[in-house]
């Protein structure tokens, strides 16, 4: 089993910045990608970003805005969210793809107010 724990979410003024961070434990032998997806009220989860281990990748809707990294060593990546607008309110999910097999975090809150 995997393990997925994010962190850093909160309540932010619009034009902030804000860090989440998703820490991987458990039988992690390798994996294809991990990455975000967020779900805001009333609507489906979606993608936010990705990373593997030579490619980063995120949503048209938060490009320029937000980044994708990773820490190897901590079995730990991060999204570096700056420019919040309201709009990326939602509950931001950590996810990892262990070669078919997909892990899921808790969530992390992101409110984004005007």
């Amino acid at each position: 089993q995997v393990q997925l724990v994010e962190s850093g979410g909160g309540v932010v003024q619009a034009g902030g910045s804000l860090r989440l961070s998703c820490a991987a434990s458990g039988r992690i032998f390798g994996f294809n990608a991990m990455g975000w997806y967020r779900q805001a009220p009333g609507k489906q989860r979606e993608f936010v970003a990705t990373i593997t281990s030579g490619h980063t990748d995120v949503v048209d809707s938060v490009k320029g805005r937000f980044t994708v990294s990773r820490d190897n060593a901590k079995n730990t990546i991060y999204l570096q969210m700056n420019s919040l607008k309201p709009e990326d309110t939602a509950v931001y999910y950590c996810a990892l793809d262990q070669f078919g097999r997909w892990y899921w975090g808790q969530g992390t809150q992101v409110t984004v107010s005007s």
